[in-house]
């Protein structure tokens, strides 16, 4: 039982999802829209200023997997202080955990990042998604791309 209570402590540590700290605190409130339907869950990834750790295994910050919800899934999190920070989203449309590709490398669900990007062709570059956060909170809205 104890171990359990250390394990989720420490789970819940890293993308906790708490929107009522101080004013000296930093929040990141993500709104995510144009998601295709409300299945599944919506993945949300930040990332700390540093474009070797954008999209790398072990480069977050925190995660989390959060119910679909139309028009516009939400998640708070509580990042470790002021600075750059970067977010990734995919719509997670059949649970899996897993952002799935066609088997030429094509996206085959929605996917977006902070600050909106166009992504035609391949990811957009880091100096793109890269946004500033202050203490207290920051608003970050992130449309969905499907393809």
């Amino acid at each position: 039982m104890v171990l359990w209570l250390l394990l989720s402590a420490s789970a819940q540590a890293v993308g906790e999802s708490r929107c009522t700290l101080s004013a000296k605190e930093v929040r990141l409130n993500v709104q995510i829209s144009d998601m295709a339907s409300a299945e599944g869950n919506v993945t949300i990834t930040i990332y700390p200023d540093d474009a070797n750790q954008f999209l790398a295994k072990k480069g977050k910050i925190a995660r989390q997997r959060v119910p679909t919800v139309m028009p516009v899934t939400t998640a708070c999190f509580a990042v470790p202080a002021p600075g750059l920070y970067a977010i990734a989203v995919y719509h997670d449309a059949n649970d899996d955990h897993d952002f799935n590709r066609s088997f030429i490398g094509m996206p085959k669900e929605g996917f977006g990042f902070s600050r909106n990007p166009k992504t035609a062709l391949g990811l957009p570059d880091f100096s793109e998604v890269r946004f500033e956060a202050h203490a207290g909170n920051n608003p970050v809205e992130i449309k969905l791309n499907y393809r």
